[in-house]
């Protein structure tokens, strides 16, 4: 496979994305030139799942018009030119994140990556893989660490580990205002630890948690680093290589690419050494009626007929994202991540979680509307033709942390314009009025 040596998405800092050039971004994606209940669409659920350029579309139709083979098997022309499409986009995706193209595996979203290498270390632990995965091992006494913000996608995985192992789960807890309690951290991450599982940024709270140190305390205590990147790798620029963490993964579908298809990034040397998770056709080299043997990775992890299409799509999603600028976007939308919780802090009655403002954060903001109901609180914005995320966003312990059953969330990315911010802002400061909520 080609050999990369440099991310693509990581170029030298560059001025923000501005309303001007938002606009013209937005007439690239279709779906946001409709109208919603008679009002033009304010798209801000990106958080949840990011819209489609139309680049990304007919990469996908034209896969299926021109390509529409299986990859890695056929010998004909239709399988050949579909296999060099398919490992083409691996090429991409492995640039886009400072990865070679054997460290990237193909997943149908991050909460399977997640699951493949939970269960991978519990195959280990039943024995499989042979010597070259007792390293992955775990037991009684083992410890495997998260913390109190994760997604449920990063969180239940483990303690399903825990409950096959017999390891325990523990994690960091976050203060009252959301942020890490980074001083428990480096007593709850000791000589014990044997997996640190944590979010590169909050999916309810924006906030982006501190990777280096964090990287560094699982390093000392002989760790495995697991990053759940879903809210960074669509946003800002990543280098795993630089992160220095042993797996990572992410979502096409919160990155403008289409549904069904995510990534695990995983260190060569880990990945080749972890017994697989899913076993069927196109990951072994050798069957018998009574034993296999598996390719490396990243194949011997892609058992089956793969997400060709999605996977092709997701790679042309990656360069609009790096012709655009990654630190553009980030840049642009941490203004608008600033717009959006100045705007809400100031409206009386709203709660914020997570950062002040002033403070860094991802281009998303959750609040609590006091009196009313986060579902109530979507419907009304919504028939304004605003589309956000109610509910615990797969959180429920840190909802249940910070007192709250729910929350509303705007998230924003690189097609949105501070008209849509102010918009936002506008119709929450009604909802209260509305409801009679004094």
């Amino acid at each position: 496979m080609p050999v990369v040596t440099t991310p693509a998405n990581l170029r030298p800092a560059a001025a923000a994305l501005d309303d001007n050039e938002a606009r013209r971004i937005r007439n690239d994606f279709p779906v946001l030139g409709e109208q919603v209940n008679g009002h033009p669409l304010v798209y801000l659920d990106s958080g949840a799942t990011s819209q489609n350029p139309t680049c990304v579309l007919e990469a996908e139709q034209e896969f299926y018009e021109q390509r529409n083979s299986a990859v890695h098997r056929g010998a004909h022309t239709l399988a050949v030119a579909a296999t060099e499409a398919f490992e083409d986009a691996r090429v991409k995706v492995g640039g886009f994140i400072n990865a070679q193209p054997d460290e990237v595996v193909w997943t149908s979203n991050a909460t399977e990556g997640l699951n493949l290498v939970a269960y991978s270390f519990s195959n280990a632990a039943l024995g499989r893989g042979g010597s070259a995965a007792e390293k992955f091992r775990l037991g009684a006494g083992d410890e495997i660490v998260v913390t109190e913000m994760e997604h449920h996608a990063n969180l239940i995985p483990w303690q399903e580990l825990a409950f096959r192992t017999g390891a325990t789960l523990r994690w960091i807890p976050v203060d009252d205002d959301g942020g890490l309690r980074l001083e428990e951290a480096e007593k709850i991450i000791g000589e014990r630890t044997r997996i640190v599982a944590f979010s590169h940024a909050s999916n309810v709270l924006g906030t982006i948690n501190p990777v280096n140190l964090l990287v560094s305390l699982a390093r000392r205590a002989g760790a495995y680093v697991v990053l759940d990147a879903c809210q960074s790798v669509p946003h800002m620029p990543v280098d795993v290589k630089a992160l220095d963490v042993d797996f990572a993964v992410f979502s096409g579908h919160k990155m403008l690419g289409p549904t069904g298809i995510g990534v695990l990034y995983g260190k060569s040397d880990l990945l080749n050494a972890m017994p697989p998770f899913l076993t069927g056709g196109s990951m072994i080299t050798t069957v018998t009626m009574d034993h296999a043997e598996y390719l490396p990775a990243p194949q011997r992890f892609e058992a089956g007929t793969q997400r060709i299409s999605q996977a092709v799509a997701l790679g042309t999603a990656v360069d609009y994202l790096t012709e655009t600028g990654m630190s553009r976007i980030h840049a642009w939308e941490s203004e608008l991540g600033q717009r959006l919780v100045e705007g809400l802090e100031s409206i009386q009655g709203i709660r914020v979680v997570g950062p002040p403002a002033g403070m860094e954060r991802i281009g998303l903001a959750s609040f609590d509307v006091q009196g009313v109901h986060s579902h109530d609180v979507g419907q009304f914005l919504d028939d304004q033709g605003i589309a956000v995320r109610v509910g615990h966003h797969c959180a429920q312990p840190l909802h249940r942390r910070l007192g709250l059953v729910s929350t509303t969330r705007a998230s924003t990315y690189l097609y949105n314009t501070t008209e849509d911010i102010d918009a936002f802002l506008a119709a929450v400061a009604g909802i209260r009025p509305f409801f009679g909520v004094k």
